[in-house]
């Protein structure tokens, strides 16, 4: 099952104005039926269906929406997922205008000081490859790039599909005389947190004029909303080349660029590709979470050959304190179905299963979940209920 979020697009500066995350769930609500009663976050409502909202990243909405859908077949409970990117994600979790947000970067510290519910954990979710995708007539996937010179693309400072540059390292490819369009995201996203990351690890250009943000001041280019928007204008603009979760790029037939890792291997993004970059660094932390242009060990050599160096976990956000604990129950559980059996939908969707150390920081931290006496909401039978992977 696939759900079309709504989106906007930018051109030029010119953007179209976008629901609330409100309306947006409230539209969502309605179509799954008027049976199901809508709480606001932290009320309960007797004998009410039970309802959980969401909002963030929209490099997690093909897996939400799929394993949501299951969820609510299975156990009944609704899931409204407001596909707003990671930053308007962030911002309805932190007014607590939701039960949880979603985002493809953690929020340090700073940011976690404008939570208003309380501590707050963050919880891996998904992990994913951010596809290089393109639209040049008669390229065929496979394209070469290395991070320099996609660098450089970014940076408006390579301007044309048959630049020298690019025919070097792509010689048997026949580039049209076509002007390269740079198409990015329009506001703040995680998707560009994970890329810019990539970016500035391998252009110290790049990491001295742009950085590591996810809300960029970039040079050239047009904006969209969300992966969707961006995967909208790749799809409508003739020599357009832009940053996608690896799904969208499937969907819509895309060509993507295959990119060279630190082994010194073009690599496209894929199942195996992406896991195998993860595997380069089994441990992670809300503080230590980039696996981007990962260097391979001696011992990790053959995995470093054929792992696609731009890939990113995505994190759940959620107050330690529930102040409701029936929802915070609803919420615990679901997060814990999702990053355990719930990982079938992720692969379906050509994201990776966690691997078995992130589903083990996955409990380990919902278990730090309290209601709102203080009593844990992932009990060692609950754990249990949802302990197998996928």
């Amino acid at each position: 099952m696939r759900v079309t979020s709504l989106r906007t697009r930018s051109r030029g500066g010119e953007r179209t104005r976008r629901p609330s995350v409100r309306a947006l769930l409230a539209g969502t609500a309605a179509l799954l039926g008027a049976t199901t009663i809508l709480a606001t976050v932290g009320e309960s409502v007797a004998g009410a269906a039970v309802t959980l909202t969401a909002a963030g990243s929209t490099f997690d909405q093909p897996f939400f929406t799929l394993a949501f859908y299951h969820y609510k077949a299975s156990t009944g409970v609704t899931v409204n997922y407001a596909s707003i990117g990671s930053g308007g994600g962030q911002k309805e979790f932190e007014a607590q205008d939701v039960n949880f947000g979603a985002s493809d970067v953690p929020m340090n510290k700073t940011e976690i000081k404008l939570a208003t519910g309380g501590s707050v954990l963050q919880v891996p979710v998904a992990l994913g490859g951010i596809s290089i995708s393109y639209n040049v007539y008669g390229v065929s996937s496979g394209l070469h790039i290395t991070g320099p010179v996609l660098a450089k693309i970014f940076l408006g400072q390579i301007k044309n599909w048959d630049s020298a540059t690019l025919k070097k390292l792509n010689p048997t490819a026949s580039l049209p005389n076509e002007a390269i369009t740079i198409v990015h995201r329009a506001t703040g996203s995680g998707t560009t947190y994970a890329f810019t990351t990539y970016l500035a690890k391998v252009s110290p250009t790049w990491k001295t004029k742009v950085g590591v943000t996810k809300t960029v001041a970039w040079p050239v280019g047009v904006g969209g909303e969300g992966n969707e928007g961006v995967a909208g204008l790749i799809a409508d603009t003739p020599g357009a080349i832009g940053y996608v979760e690896l799904d969208y790029a499937l969907v819509n037939h895309f060509s993507y660029c295959a990119v060279l890792n630190p082994a010194g291997k073009y690599v496209s993004p894929s199942l195996t590709t992406v896991a195998n970059e993860a595997a380069l660094k089994p441990k992670v932390t809300w503080t230590d979470f980039s696996i981007t242009d990962l260097k391979a060990s001696a011992a990790q050599a053959k995995t470093g050959d054929d792992a696609y160096p731009i890939s990113t976990f995505s994190w759940a956000l959620v107050y330690k304190k529930q102040k409701n604990t029936a929802s915070g129950l609803a919420t615990v559980e679901l997060l814990q179905w999702l990053t355990h059996p719930g990982q079938k939908y992720a692969k379906q969707l050509s994201y990776v299963p966690l691997p078995s150390a992130i589903q083990a920081l996955a409990q380990s931290t919902l278990e730090e979940v309290v209601g709102s006496k203080g009593k844990q909401l992932l009990t060692p039978a609950l754990a249990a209920k949802y302990a197998k992977g996928a």
